[in-house]
């Protein structure tokens, strides 16, 4: 097969040498070694790394290039899922209703609110426009609002933006009365805000030389950001730090963090130049969140072993441990993954075998009850409001047939409202898809959920490609819920598959505990085992299967590749974390500290290094037949750095011995999260589905 030469990145010795063992690295002289400056300025790059993943990019295009009307099909489908003047459902807080919305053509939000007086509704009171991303994006490359929060007295509005996509915010005030900006502006925030009861107060986070948050300042409306006071600074750098108001109002929480443990400092909103109070030390492996309601602490926390967490209270003037009283008890196997505190309500989002389900407490006679859904695997969420005296609570549900549905529900009648659906304006009839739930049996006797789309008219013979997604860390749970994207896949006769890998807590914090640190391998022999078992059950065959993962998921494809490249045609790794022992050995970078209790400390334990080293993707790159494979990668990128693919790939291209694609594709002017806007993403999504089915020969 004829293609067009791929760039060939030059190699130089470099050996990285711990615990008595030697690593040849010779492709790192692609991380710019003033890469902290290439993430705030992306032209800061050094030109020769720069050239080189030009030319890559440039290689990508040849190759899809006699694919470009597929992308542009792909891209317009894409585009016609997407209803262009959405709108999301308005939430109430006192005399307004507040709520986003997009313009048709437009890339950004709009966040507006109306007159909540009487009875009015969102259609019949005039609309007040506070902020319109689309006019404050112009000429920018990149435009992403990470918070948007009005002040208590709806006088104000608080924006946290990033126009590098490297996760560095600038805070603003804008005067919602004047509509012009204060003067003041916050640089160097990571986005995490909250505001004072006297709406005069901004308590925000502030990131270190090495991208972490570590501290929370105070600001007054007014001040220059030199004179805001340090209320609080993190001394581990494997913490994270973050501030919220409490669903009462009454309290702004500090809360410190890694991956296994917490730490909660609280005050009075009403009082916010006061200094916090400790709820609890922390305690390692013990993690915590709290919320008020009347007099007591409400604290879902997994303390004293109860690893899939439980509800306790404690009195609000003595919140330390030793007054914790079980409220709802820890049961094994049920995860309580999320709590929603109202006056008279507790809510609590659990999950039982990969599936979610909401319970609702009544506090004054401690009734529960849950609310039912029907399809076989569904995905929900909790909407948190800004009302806490209230007895209505909005959650959203869907399936992977079913768009999403935002219902607000009363906790007293419990009488289910749908509030909206997503509209699909090119057309979408979830009965023409099916919808099915399977458990593949893994290689130390566990079983493994796996979540199943197609259409009703795919054949179940082995004959379907398959595309196989899969995520598995951080006890992050991969939802089976709608993408109108995947249709496109879907509806050209892929099976669609989640493979609920250990790793995530889909399980229960076991699962989790199972995924990682010496047990990470587990994650990637649950995804080889789901993928034989679906070839067992017919979805498809072996050599028609596809793998997708991105981040930490980029790792999981990253692995199974060197492990089965024969199960596979093809691959997409988006901004993967292949080069783990490399970055898990240099406390310099983001996120290695705070991931240390993750995959382990490879520079003090010689067990840890010799774990990673056995799956790390770039340090188990052979000569050997790989199938077809997408990388993508954003050179503003703080937490998967983009060197990292781009050096897999270079080792890739040395050990290729297949006929195969090898593509690689950095966004210049993007981070973490690729491109941003809502149209230019999709076409990111389209060069990966047009490599697909390429990939597959359906181009």
């Amino acid at each position: 097969m004829n293609r067009p030469q791929p760039p060939v990145a030059a190699a130089h010795t470099d050996i990285h040498r711990q615990h008595g063992h030697e690593r040849e690295d010779p492709y790192a002289w692609l991380r710019d070694p003033n890469w902290r400056e290439v993430v705030r300025d992306p032209e800061r790059l050094d030109p020769d790394i720069r050239a080189y993943l030009e030319r890559e990019n440039a290689h990508t295009e040849a190759v899809l290039g006699p694919a470009r009307g597929l992308r542009e099909e792909l891209f317009s489908e894409l585009k016609a899922r997407i209803k262009e003047d959405d709108e999301s459902v308005p939430l109430r807080d006192g005399p307004y209703l507040y709520y986003r919305r997009f313009r048709v053509g437009g890339q950004y939000p709009i966040f507006a609110r109306r007159s909540a007086a009487g009875d009015a509704t969102e259609q019949d009171s005039a609309e007040e426009i506070l902020l319109d991303g689309d006019r404050e994006a112009e000429g920018l490359a990149y435009y992403r609002i990470a918070a948007c929060r009005h002040s208590p007295d709806h006088r104000r509005l608080a924006v946290a933006v990033d126009t590098k996509g490297s996760e560095i915010y600038t805070v603003s005030v804008i005067d919602l009365d004047t509509e012009e900006r204060l003067p003041e502006r916050i640089e160097g925030a990571q986005g995490s805000l909250a505001w004072g009861a006297d709406s005069q107060t901004l308590l925000y986070t502030v990131l270190d030389d090495e991208h972490r948050p570590k501290w929370v300042y105070r600001h007054r409306l007014g001040d220059d950001q030199a004179r805001d006071e340090l209320v609080y600074e993190e001394p581990d750098p494997g913490f994270f730090v973050a501030v919220e108001r409490t669903e009462s109002g009454r309290f702004i929480a500090i809360k410190a963090f890694d991956h296994t443990t917490s730490e909660v400092r609280v005050l009075y909103a009403e009082h916010p130049a006061a200094q916090p109070r400790l709820i609890q030390p922390r305690e390692r492996d013990v993690e915590y969140d709290v919320s008020d309601q009347g007099d007591r602490w409400l604290i879902r926390t997994n303390a004293g072993g109860d690893r899939d967490y439980k509800i306790a209270e404690a009195p609000l003037n003595d919140p330390g441990r030793p007054q914790w009283q079980d409220l709802v008890p820890h049961r094994e196997g049920r995860l309580i993954s999320d709590m929603l505190v109202f006056r008279d309500f507790i809510v609590r989002l659990e999950r039982e075998n990969a599936l979610p389900r909401i319970v609702v407490c009544r506090v004054h006679d401690g009734e529960e009850h849950a609310i039912t859904f029907d399809e076989e695997a569904y995905e929900l969420g909790l909407v948190p409001g800004f009302e806490f005296d209230t007895t209505t609570l909005r959650f959203a549900y869907s399936s992977l047939a079913t768009p999403p549905r935002i219902y607000d529900y009363d906790m007293q009648t419990r009488e289910r409202t749908l509030r909206k659906e997503q509209e699909i304006p090119s057309g979408h009839d979830p009965a023409a898809y099916v919808v099915a739930r399977h458990f593949a049996p893994s290689h130390d006797g566990e079983v493994v959920p796996i979540s199943v789309l197609h259409r009703r008219d795919t054949p179940v013979d082995g004959s379907a490609p398959l595309l196989l997604f899969g995520y598995g860390s951080y006890g992050i749970m991969v939802p089976a819920g709608f993408s109108p994207n995947r249709l496109s896949l879907v509806d050209r006769g892929f099976v669609f598959a989640i493979a609920h890998v250990r790793g995530g807590r889909e399980r229960g914090q076991r699962w989790y505990d199972d995924g990682k640190l010496e047990n990470k391998p587990n994650t990637f022999y649950d995804f080889i085992a789901s993928a034989e078992y679906l070839v067992r059950a017919r979805y498809t065959e072996a050599g028609r299967l596809a793998m997708h993962g991105g981040s930490a998921g980029g790792l999981l494809v990253g692995a199974v590749l060197n492990m089965r490249p024969d199960l596979f045609r093809a691959a997409v790794a988006n901004v993967p974390f292949v080069d783990v022992l490399t970055t898990m050995s240099d406390p310099e970078l983001p996120l290695t500290p705070p991931e240390w209790p993750e995959w382990g400390n490879p520079i003090e334990d010689e067990a840890a290094y010799h774990t990673i080293l056995s799956y790390s993707p770039y340090d188990n790159v052979e000569p050997r037949k790989y199938p077809h494979l997408l990388v993508t990668a954003g050179l503003t990128d703080p937490r998967v750095t983009y060197w990292e693919p781009a050096k897999w790939v270079a080792r890739l291209r040395q050990a290729w011995q297949a006929d195969t694609m090898l593509l690689f594709k950095t966004e210049m002017s993007a981070g973490h999260g690729g491109p941003s806007g809502r149209f230019s993403h999709l076409e990111e999504v389209a060069l990966s589905y047009a490599f697909l089915l390429k990939a597959f020969d359906l181009a």
